[in-house]
């Protein structure tokens, strides 16, 4: 896909009024709508005698019920009849109930101008046009048939709500609408890119909201007016502070409940139309480790698995290069009995260790790969059979030692119990540099990679806020819920809950 599409700098049609000549509006539109062969226009009279004419406009591909008459919906508080042979109105009626804003079951909206005719029709509204009217009336009509609301894909659930959100944005809304029955979830709308006019929510408690990171972000997006989005990490990449940090900046969320908890939280989410995922801005690193179920379990419970996660990030990042220092560069910190298991086990591998680590790397990251892209139903099942498989020839044609791949699976298994998939891809990039320190300076050179990573993320912001908030800046009053999460008694009774409640 050439990325040069996603940002058209095209100039647009110029702005043109809809005239009282029915002809000249039609062969305008037929101009602007050539070789769309789901475009339909349906030329119809009527009035008295059928003397007066117009015509309907709108696209066969958005408009899944054609049985609703929207012309006899909207004058139903002036004629009980349908539009055709049998209506006596004429278009003075028309005008002078439209212009005055009838009261009807389907709301029309008045345009006058031709491009705002042709915005309308491509987001799936029903534009009608009157012979002698210099305006026209636009329904929304759109009503295509979208994936149902099931239980989440990604972030697997065991105990809470087993609702996901799907590719439909009002339905995400509503999902957030029943558990947030509050006037003070406010959503904003904009409308980003050229050609694809893509809808974008911006959603937020007002009580909650930091004004300052709803400001930053306000004004981030504004800037993407000409860019064509077609999923969420398409905002997420423009308005990232830092473009080539392998850290995520933002979390994604399927679920519902997760989102109302980040708006509780004082976060901002993102919502895009067509997109199953919501962004949710600022994404701090403690809450990459916190899933929502911690606060579905005993707080003891949920603070034990918060710390295995922290032990697995470790792990997932640096268990490879502390294998390959501590036997390359220092033997005698392991144990002798450990140490000659290991020894005896590398006999006969003719690659020193950081080869024989990235060759296992490479073959495991493309066995995840691999399962990612298969089908659902045999992905997992080639993905088991063949690290197997693998792992098993590797050691049989002396290749790879099974201490090593045991490092290799223990780091990717490592890897799996991350809840944010991004972070965790993040850890499969920056593993290869520690890797590579490890193999030349040994312990030094994996101080010096960790001492990088500790100044990037005191360094790295998301939306202006810090990444290691709040333990650096250390933040106390919100530590009752980062690598432990507190009994929810004393949450509901902290400090920053109280602060929160004083905003409202």
């Amino acid at each position: 896909m050439n990325p040069t599409s996603f940002a058209d700098t095209r100039s647009e049609m110029d702005a043109q009024p809809i005239t009282p000549v029915l002809e000249s509006n039609l062969k305008w539109l037929e101009t602007r709508f050539e070789y769309c062969g789901d475009l339909s226009v349906f030329q119809w009279r009527f009035g008295p005698e059928l003397r007066h004419t117009a015509f309907s406009v709108y696209f066969d591909s958005l408009f899944e019920s054609k049985t609703i008459n929207y012309m006899k919906t909207s004058l139903q508080d002036l004629v009980p009849h349908e539009v055709g042979p049998a209506i006596s109105v004429i278009p003075e009626d028309v005008i002078r109930f439209f212009s005055n804003h009838g009261v009807s079951s389907e709301s029309a909206m008045l345009i006058n101008d031709l491009k705002e005719a042709s915005d309308d029709i491509v987001t799936g509204h029903l534009v009608i046009f009157f012979n002698g009217w210099d305006q026209a009336l636009s329904y929304k009509v759109a009503s295509l048939i979208t994936r149902q609301v099931t239980e989440p894909v990604a972030e697997s659930v065991v105990h809470g709500p087993r609702e996901s959100t799907v590719e439909n944005l009002q339905k995400n809304i509503g999902l957030l609408r029943q558990r947030l029955k509050t006037p003070n979830f406010k959503l904003e709308k904009f409308t980003l890119g050229v050609d694809t006019k893509t809808e974008v929510n911006i959603g937020y408690l007002i009580n909650a909201v930091n004004l300052e990171v709803l400001a930053e972000l306000k004004k981030r997006i504004s800037g993407m007016k000409k860019v064509n989005v077609l999923d969420t990490s398409f905002i997420e990449e423009w308005i990232e502070d830092s473009t080539y940090s392998p850290f995520p900046q933002y979390r994604y969320t399927e679920r519902p409940d997760t989102a109302t908890a980040a708006l509780l939280d004082g976060k901002i989410i993102v919502l895009v139309e067509g997109t199953g995922s919501i962004l949710i801005c600022p994404g701090l690193f403690t809450e990459m480790h916190q899933s929502s179920e911690d606060y579905y379990q005993r707080s003891m419970i949920a603070s034990l698995i918060r710390i295995m996660r922290i032990f697995a990030f470790f792990i997932a990042l640096s268990l490879p290069s502390i294998y390959i220092a501590l036997t390359t560069f220092h033997p005698e910190l392991i144990p002798t009995v450990l140490l000659l298991a290991i020894m005896n086990a590398r006999e006969g591998i003719p690659f020193p260790a950081f080869i024989e680590a990235a060759i296992m790397e490479f073959f495991f990251e493309l066995l995840r790969e691999a399962g990612a892209r298969l089908p659902r139903q045999i992905g997992a099942t080639i993905s088991i059979v063949g690290a197997l498989v693998i792992g098993e020839a590797a050691i049989s044609a002396g290749i790879a030692s099974p201490t090593m791949v045991v490092v290799v699976a223990l780091t990717g298994i490592a890897s799996f119990a991350i809840p944010q998939y991004n972070m965790a891809t993040a850890l499969r990039i920056i593993k290869i540099p520690l890797m590579i320190l490890s193999t030349f300076l040994g312990g030094f050179g994996l101080m010096i990679g960790f001492l990088w990573i500790l100044l990037h993320l005191t360094s790295l912001r998301s939306l202006g806020q810090p990444y290691l908030a709040p333990l650096a800046p250390l933040q106390p009053k919100q530590l009752l819920d980062t690598l432990l999460r507190a009994p929810l008694k004393i949450l509901i009774r902290s400090p920053r809950n109280k602060l929160l409640e004083s905003k409202k």
